[in-house]
């Protein structure tokens, strides 16, 4: 898994071009993988801490499952 960037830092059009890809994915299933493969990341994001917006939110997944 790498982190490539956020929507912060790219243009709207290549944001809908990411999210064509986008497959949905569990928010918890993800934040286990993030924690386990990039821990600065899950840290500097805060993830160690409870989200009452995770069920709310609509998790999406841009990337190959298998790396």
């Amino acid at each position: 898994m790498v982190y490539e960037t956020n929507c912060t830092e790219i243009t709207q059009d290549k944001w809908r071009e990411l999210m064509k890809y986008g497959r949905k994915c569990s928010y918890r299933l993800l934040t286990a993988r993030i924690k386990r493969e990039l821990p600065e990341l899950y840290h500097a994001l805060a993830l160690q801490f409870y989200n009452p917006y995770a069920a709310d939110t609509h998790t999406l997944y841009i990337g190959s499952f298998g790396h």
